[in-house]
């Protein structure tokens, strides 16, 4: 009887014993499993790390001001702008020409309240940058400049600004990402009197309101990397703003430094679109209805580069080098990426027919 009870213990241990190593042995197994099942489906290991964007607001902070514009003493618009060098004994503010336009005097003021009377080295309307002096020992910091061409959509950015025209909001700071770049945006502004043309832009859903033109639209490092300059306002439309890339600011600010003024190549025509139907008739022209891109001839300067290389009145241009002309806006948007003495392909159709003439471009009156 002792002896059964020495075996049925013995066997009841083993039992154990086996469904113990069992059991360890799932686990293991299973556990490998998930593992490795964790590890083939890892495409890509990514550290979400939120800790806001302050440091880079503080470093950018100081560098940006607030732009008033005058009129016979009278205050008449505020914008924004920021420091973005210095040279010699002068500090260079970038601002929006539609800032300053039509301004007998510009001020700006800092951070520390301080308010100065400033120089306007330059303006142009149509790349829509300003360019400000001030002496050096008067700016509180300089901007960093960076490079919109290495940010890549979904980049937090943010703005500094001085949104609806009111000093009790200034230096707002708004945030967003980059929603697109090299977009070609179509702009109109009777108001400066000045046609239809297309500037490059990039695009941010941050919170772009009036006052935050000509500031600066930076990345997570602070480094502005384009300046604002508009938004789309309409039904339907919510945060779709736009900002200059900053290469191109500069470029145009080095141009309004060195020489006051962008100079622009001439082709020498006047041309209108295709749908502009009662504006043609004006001009004694008529399109069929079948053409629906393109700008259309309607003056040729007299000794202009268009008249040597032959166009007349009622000539559809198409084409500048390889680029399609859809409207009188892209005509001048290509037009302009060329300089003074550069030679163009230029592809037009006169009754049907497609020519092609290579001309010299000369400088654009003022």
């Amino acid at each position: 009887m002792k002896k059964n009870k020495i075996g049925i213990y013995l066997l009841c241990s083993l039992l154990l014993i086996l469904i113990g190593a069992g059991g360890m042995y799932y686990l293991v197994t299973e556990k490998a499993l998930f593992s490795q099942t964790v590890v083939n489906k890892l495409e890509k290991e990514v550290t979400v790390n939120e800790n806001g964007i302050a440091d880079a607001v503080e470093k950018l902070y100081d560098a940006v001001v607030v732009v008033g514009s005058y009129k016979k003493g009278v205050l008449t618009s505020t914008g924004t702008g920021f420091v973005y060098k210095i040279d010699g004994d002068n500090a260079y503010i970038l601002t929006n020409n539609h800032v300053v336009t039509g301004a007998e005097t510009v001020k700006v003021k800092f951070t520390d309240n301080n308010v100065y009377d400033i120089e306007v080295v330059g303006a142009d309307k149509y790349s829509d940058i300003a360019v400000l002096k001030i002496n050096k020992d008067k700016i509180i910091s300089i901007a960093e400049i960076g490079k919109s061409n290495d940010s890549r959509l979904g980049d937090t950015l943010f703005t500094i600004g001085a949104p609806l025209d009111s000093e009790n909001y200034s230096w707002t700071v708004t945030r967003g990402i980059l929603s697109g770049k090299d977009r070609l945006v179509e702009v109109s502004d009777k108001s400066a009197d000045v046609s239809d043309w297309v500037m490059k832009v990039l695009q941010t859903d941050a919170a772009i309101n009036s006052g935050n033109s000509g500031g600066p639209i930076a990345n997570s490092n602070g480094e502005v990397i384009g300046i604002t300059n508009m938004k789309l306002a309409s039904t339907g439309v919510e945060g779709m703003g736009f900002a200059i890339p900053i290469e191109d600011a500069v470029d145009y600010a080095e141009m309004l430094i060195k020489n006051g003024k962008i100079e622009r190549p001439l082709l020498g025509v006047g041309t209108l679109n295709p749908f502009d139907a009662k504006a043609l008739m004006t001009y004694g022209l008529s399109v069929d209805k079948t053409v629906t891109e393109g700008a259309i001839v309607v003056q040729v300067q007299i000794g202009s580069p268009a008249e040597s290389a032959g166009l007349q009145k009622g000539d559809i241009i198409t084409k500048i080098d390889n680029y399609k002309i859809t409207s009188t806006s892209y005509l001048k948007y290509y037009l302009y990426k060329h300089k003074v003495n550069d030679s163009i392909k230029l592809t037009f159709t006169r009754k049907n027919k497609e020519q092609t003439v290579t001309i010299k471009l000369t400088q654009k009156a003022d």
